[in-house]
């Protein structure tokens, strides 16, 4: 079993910054590609950027340039360096782990950029 857990949302005002975590705590599996997402009340979940094992990456149009995917893997942890916020940023943002067999989500944080 994995369990996913985020931290470092919060409020913040339009062009600032914020840094998001994910600690994945691995009984028996490893972790292979990990990912950011995001989702706003009425909407489907997106991906907002993916990180493989070895350091590939993949982001969104609207965070390119803006947004850093990085990890950890020998602690299983996730980071998201989320620079020039803007108000359309404003979601839950969910962290995912996926191994060999399946995909682990966390609970969610969240992150309100403000006008």
């Amino acid at each position: 079993q994995v369990q996913v857990v985020e931290s470092g949302g919060g409020s913040v005002q339009a062009g600032g910054s914020l840094r998001l975590s994910c600690a994945a705590s691995v009984v028996t599996y490893r972790i292979n590609d990990m990912g950011w997402y995001r989702q706003t009340p009425g909407k489907q979940r997106e991906l907002v950027a993916t990180i493989s094992r070895g350091g590939s990456t993949q982001y969104a149009d609207a965070v390119k340039g803006r947004f850093t995917i990085s990890r950890d893997n020998a602690k299983n942890t996730l980071f998201l360096q989320m620079n020039s916020l803007k108000p359309e940023d404003t979601a839950v943002y969910y962290c995912k782990a996926e191994t060999f067999f399946s995909g682990y989500w966390g609970q969610g944080t969240q992150v309100t950029v403000s006008s």
